[in-house]
């Protein structure tokens, strides 16, 4: 069975992380200057998080090949953050359509919606800013969203959410102190971090909310389905083309990477308040669920 956990009220919380949205919430289309070149020289990411640091293609490249990879896996992480996006506000748009839209819990689901909407348009405009494609998850992953998006719900789905939410928001964190980095890049994970504040603390109360009392069956359903989306949600952050901006063969490339020690525990720091939090409320506990975890390095 799931272990209990201490569940606020919903309509409580609800109604702070609305009193919040109004008081700390952007607008990028105003608050980001999108007209300011960007910085020769400067990085996209701390180059220590980036894919292939500290092996010997990371070795062999220039400095300008390295800034290059950096605004790739950028890019590429934003396409799949915004293509997560879609995916959720379609969730909350299915979940709040037989609720009651005067309670505070829809109202902020909607709040929500409004808030992933800007941050979607934000990732774009950043890509384009970059003159790079949008990457995306890939053919197979995009497929594999659509039906994760129509048939999966409950607490599995709420922590899919949680981890595409709190890994990045670890990345972005470290990422908007980072004077290395670009000034838009900052900015734009500054406005992040501030807003998915709300959303992260609305899908934790979510998940331990529909673990209290899950039969046994349908506990390890979502430990299993839960583990393999995250592996999906992480696996897709750096698309295998990057490696092609910088003369790097694809294939190769996703290799070294996967391969890589520093890679790896990047993904394992920037999980680690995630994991031993659903670990605790039960959603981890062996299993299937938990090989896909590793197999994602989360844990």
């Amino acid at each position: 069975m799931a272990r209990s956990a201490q569940i606020a009220d919903p309509e409580r919380t609800a109604s702070r992380l609305l009193k919040a949205s109004v008081q700390h919430s952007y607008d990028p289309a105003v608050d980001i200057d999108w007209d300011a070149p960007l910085v020769d020289g400067l990085y996209y990411a701390p180059p220590e998080r980036l894919s292939l640091y500290g092996t010997d293609l990371w070795d062999a490249m220039s400095e300008e090949q390295r800034v290059e990879l950096s605004k790739h896996e950028v890019a590429s992480i934003a396409s799949v953050g915004l293509w997560f996006e879609l995916i959720l506000m379609q969730f909350l748009v299915r979940e709040i359509y037989d609720q009651d839209p005067l309670t505070k819990h829809v109202q902020y689901g909607l709040t929500e919606i409004g808030d992933e909407t800007r941050h979607s348009i934000m990732f774009a405009r950043m890509i384009e800013k970059f003159g790079c494609p949008a990457y995306g998850p890939g053919k197979l992953r995009h497929f594999r969203g659509r039906l994760f998006k129509t048939g999966c719900s409950g607490a599995s789905f709420w922590a899919a959410i949680l981890v595409a939410e709190e890994t990045l928001d670890t990345i972005q964190r470290e990422t908007m102190q980072d004077e290395r980095v670009q000034p838009l890049v900052r900015m734009v994970n500054r406005i992040h971090v501030v807003e998915e504040a709300r959303h992260v603390r609305y899908a934790r109360e979510e998940v331990a909310r529909l673990m209290r009392g899950m039969s046994p069956a349908m506990l390890e359903y979502h430990r299993a389905m839960f583990g393999f989306s995250a592996l999906q949600i992480v696996s897709a952050l750096v698309n295998p083309k990057v490696y092609a901006a910088v003369g790097i063969d694809p294939r190769r490339g996703r290799a070294v990477a996967r391969a890589n020690p520093h890679h790896q525990e990047t993904m394992r720091w920037s999980a680690a308040r995630l994991m031993p939090y659903l670990r605790e409320i039960g959603l981890i506990d062996g299993g299937p669920g938990e090989q896909f975890l590793r197999r994602g390095f989360l844990i």
